[in-house]
């Protein structure tokens, strides 16, 4: 079975990360009962936290990145992101 490391990066009171939070939680509670999906973790970072991230991806918070990667920003697509999952090997 594959793993992967999803990376939510945005910043306390942002109404948007919040958003994606949500998507992101419901995904990911949706593909526990799939045959086949990946061990999927998740962790948060705040860009108040980490000067670099701030630096990266202020103007473009939340940012989700798959296994250190960038899929998406702003608002995050439940079908999207459950399709790369999938994907994940």
């Amino acid at each position: 079975m594959s793993t992967a490391l999803l990376t939510l990066i945005g910043k306390p009171g942002c109404h948007l990360c919040d958003d994606a939070r949500a998507v992101v939680t419901t995904v990911l509670a949706d593909l526990a009962a799939e045959p086949g999906a990946p061990d999927v973790a998740l962790e948060e970072k705040s860009i108040l936290d980490h000067a670099e991230l701030h630096e990266l991806y202020v103007e473009e918070i939340p940012v989700l990145l798959i296994n250190g990667l960038v899929h998406n920003y702003w608002r995050i697509d439940p079908t999207r992101l459950r399709t790369a999952l999938l994907e994940v090997r």
